[in-house]
């Protein structure tokens, strides 16, 4: 992926303002800053789900989204996406929601659900298919949340902040999981955090970003 002088203005607001970087296959990169610096609208923008202001986003050489409009929607982007409230269906079963995350796979019905059971072992939580995400833990909600993520099985796994409701404890076990998880998938993680501790366990680099715009 490559960032060309990116812009994104929300009512006359600069979300972020004029940054450009790459990220290349099997780099970990976190986006860390304080909140409200615009690392959360990068990943989105990366993810096709915002579109820039201005300036262009290319993957593998060919623009995906460029100022006012989004060229490649974010399923056909090998992307997979933890998202910081998890944004777990209440009333689907766990099965369900990780089903939901292959829709739009064009695949038969029975690999499907193949890959959703996969998905849901890889996760440690295939004994949970059945219930629903209000009777799990918060860690297990997130686990079910990777799992609908990587279940299309994508080349890039997006976490916006998905560990900030999650004990010390809880979230360490979690981090490490995810973190041989990516080794295992040869996943390249992009995760967007305001604690330099998680972006020390999951990525060797980082884009630091401040009021909008890169600092370091």
């Amino acid at each position: 992926f490559e960032f060309l002088h990116i812009s994104k203005n929300y009512e006359g607001e600069n979300a972020v303002r004029d940054i450009s970087f790459s990220l290349v296959s099997g780099e970990h990169t976190a986006l860390i800053g304080p909140s409200g610096c615009g690392k959360s609208t990068t990943l989105r923008l990366l993810a096709g789900l915002e579109v820039p202001s201005k300036g262009e986003i290319l993957m593998d050489g060919r623009v995906v989204s460029k100022a006012n409009r989004i060229l490649e929607p974010p399923h056909v982007r090998g992307l997979g996406m933890v998202f910081q409230d998890l944004a777990l269906w209440p009333n689907l079963s766990v099965m369900d929601n990780v089903l939901l995350g292959l829709s739009s796979e064009r695949l038969p019905r029975n690999e499907i659900r193949e890959r959703a059971g996969q998905a849901l072992t890889l996760c440690g939580v295939e004994s949970l298919a059945s219930r629903k995400p209000g009777s799990l833990s918060g860690g297990q909600q997130q686990r079910v949340a990777l799992a609908r993520a990587i279940a299309p099985r994508p080349d890039f796994l997006l976490l916006d902040e998905p560990f900030s409701d999650l004990d010390l404890v809880s979230k360490m076990k979690l981090l490490e999981e995810i973190s041989a998880l990516t080794a295992n998938q040869k996943l390249t993680t992009i995760l967007v955090t305001h604690d330099p501790l998680e972006a020390k366990i999951l990525c060797r680099f980082a884009i630091v970003l401040s009021a909008g715009h890169i600092e370091e």
